[in-house]
């Protein structure tokens, strides 16, 4: 069996953005390994770790033998898990001596990414800080790496309680660093491993599309700035068409060909192993020995049901649906690549169309919504929340007041957590609010809105200020009235927008049950990229559609309303192809 990332060091490190096959490149790699005689351990840290179904088998913390593959053995680190014990770490001890309210703001400060993310360091930084976890295996692969954040954030080295005391009732990301002073010695060592090239590689996996490679290259050029220069890039997904016959497979392979060419130099300059586009899950032994092998033969494949289109919904229902409320705030949300601005932009322009004025908006720096609009109706108007301008204000802020008086490392410190993506969530808050409050009398679109998790720890925090100040709070009335608006079912709906896949799937259920948390529920699914409702003759699109099919069924049993689009892409000669997602 081929190995995917050849001359392999002992640690190695699997990144890139939501469902570009980051778990079965690894547990690919893993087996190749271990076919080829070493002892592997294959450890996931994922939040929407789907490394048990991939296996086939239920793991726990501890590692287990993988069956029909000697030598590997598995294990799953739980972030979710981990976080709370690290919660309950550092808010026991002040359980009934502090105000409930208190309590409440820290709970909510320790509740968000970028605690999950440190929570699930500590942890495998058990694994990689100290050999004698390791010593019986060659290989340790780790399925989803750390970011550059918080690498960063781990690496200063003094300063955080001093920090965190000069910033009580902030909502700083730094309050997990609070508990992890004693762990400096671990992470020291584990950063020391990750530097070692002879020791570590980080392996970006990314598709043939334009927002999965400028994830890679982003992940790549901040990873290097931190010394993590042994990289290796494996490019999955890769298609050809072999029926010229069909339209949705050359514009397919013409899309990727599109990607490729416009690749970033860094990327360019990597090492690179190529995995075509499987006509098969990724599930099972046999298929991740297939994935390694460049194997197109699937197995045991089912039938593509026959589609009912009364099951769903299309876009120009639900922008019709829409339409009868008059006005409102609409949110499309959802991971990057997945589709959020093209449906903005088409229920902007069908519902401007009607007549009603709109507002379409978005904080997605990377996002072309005008690109995404064509002709523009005349009571359209396009606005955006400039992240970067909203954050370098927060930021200049914060330094001239929770930065004033702090030595060189405290303030070093502050200026990291200022360099995380909870301060720029934090930062667009208001205007956000106030786009939000425009909703009164017109259609506000918004494309990417903040999470559950933001929402709530805004909510906690105005809680605390106004326990621990005693005082009442001078937010603007857009602010306070920003979550009973977005509560309200009559004049916020959400629209969580997903791909048919296991990974994009699972992610949007992890968004779903995040905005639960504040009472803010889904108004429909829209699942993009479908291959269901189109006539594909190419056998790899035929046997993908199949795959759907048990996807979408899942969806229906669990969604109210239910939209699909039929994958789409741009220039694409096919009036089903029209229009470029992103």
């Amino acid at each position: 069996m081929a190995i995917l990332v050849p001359q392999p060091t002992p640690i190695l490190f699997f990144t890139g953005k939501g469902g570009v096959g980051k778990t079965s490149s690894a547990c690919a790699t893993a087996i190749g390994l271990a076919e080829a005689g070493k002892k592997v351990l294959l450890v996931s840290t994922g939040p929407a770790s789907n490394l048990d179904e991939v296996l086939g088998l239920t793991l726990t913390g501890v590692p287990l033998a993988v069956p029909g593959v000697p030598g590997l053995a598995a294990l799953n680190i739980d972030p979710e898990d981990a976080a709370r014990a690290y919660r309950e770490r550092m808010i026991g001890p002040v359980r009934g001596l502090l105000p409930e309210a208190v309590v409440a703001s820290m709970e909510e400060q320790l509740s968000g990414a970028c605690t999950t993310e440190i929570a699930a360091f500590d942890e495998f930084s058990k694994i990689l800080g100290d050999p004698a976890q390791t010593s019986v295996f060659d290989h340790v692969l780790f399925d989803t790496a750390p970011t550059g954040h918080t690498l960063r954030l781990l690496e200063l080295p003094s300063a955080w309680s001093s920090f965190l005391d000069a910033n009580v009732g902030g909502t700083s990301c730094l309050g997990p660093l609070s508990g992890l002073a004693a762990q400096k010695n671990l992470y020291a060592a584990s950063q020391a491993a990750l530097r070692d090239g002879a020791r570590t590689t980080l392996v970006l996996v990314a598709r043939p599309d334009g927002p999965s490679l400028r994830e890679a290259e982003r992940s790549r050029a901040e990873l290097a700035e931190l010394g993590i220069g042994r990289v290796h890039l494996i490019l999955n997904g890769l298609f050809s068409a072999t029926d010229p016959n069909d339209a949705t497979a050359m514009a397919m392979e013409a899309q990727g060909e599109r990607a490729l060419a416009a690749m970033p130099a860094g990327l360019r300059a990597l090492p690179c192993s190529k995995v075509p586009l499987l006509p098969f899950g990724i599930v099972g032994l046999q298929a991740l020995r297939s994935m390694a092998g460049g194997d197109l033969l699937p197995a045991g494949q089912e039938a593509v049901a026959t589609f009912d289109p009364a099951s769903f919904t299309n876009p120009d229902a639900l922008a019709a649906t829409l339409a009868t409320r008059g006005k409102g705030v609409i949110m499309t949300m959802g991971k990057g690549g997945v589709g959020k601005t093209t449906l903005a932009a088409h229920l902007a322009t069908r519902l401007a169309g009607r007549g009603f004025p709109v507002t379409l908006t978005t904080t997605d720096p990377a996002a072309h919504v005008e690109q995404a609009i064509g002709v523009r109706p005349p009571s359209l108007n396009v606005t955006r929340i400039d992240p970067i301008l909203e954050t370098q204000r927060y930021r200049d802020h914060v330094l001239a007041t929770a930065g004033k008086g702090l030595d060189e490392q405290g303030r070093l410190l502050l200026e990291e957590d200022l360099r995380s993506p909870c301060t720029e969530e934090i930062a667009v808050f208001r205007a956000f609010a106030d786009t939000v409050a425009q909703g009164q009398d017109r259609f506000v679109i918004i494309d990417t809105a903040p999470t559950g998790h933001t929402l709530l720890l805004l909510d906690a925090t105005e809680a605390y200020h106004r326990e621990v100040l005693r005082n009442t709070s001078d937010a603007p009335e857009a602010v306070r009235e920003l979550l009973p608006r977005l509560r309200d079912p009559e004049f916020t709906h959400v629209l969580i927008v997903t791909l048919p896949e296991a990974t994009p799937i699972h992610e949007a259920l992890q968004l779903e049950h995040d905005l639960g948390r504040a009472a803010i529920h889904p108004f429909a699914w829209v699942i993009n990229q479908s291959l269901m409702p189109l006539a594909v003759t190419d056998p790899v699109l035929k046997a993908r559609q199949a795959q759907e099919h048990k996807y979408l069924n899942e969806l229906l049993a669990h969604a109210p309303r239910l939209v699909l689009e039929p994958l789409a892409f741009a220039d694409a000669a096919s009036p089903h192809l029209a229009g470029a997602h992103s």
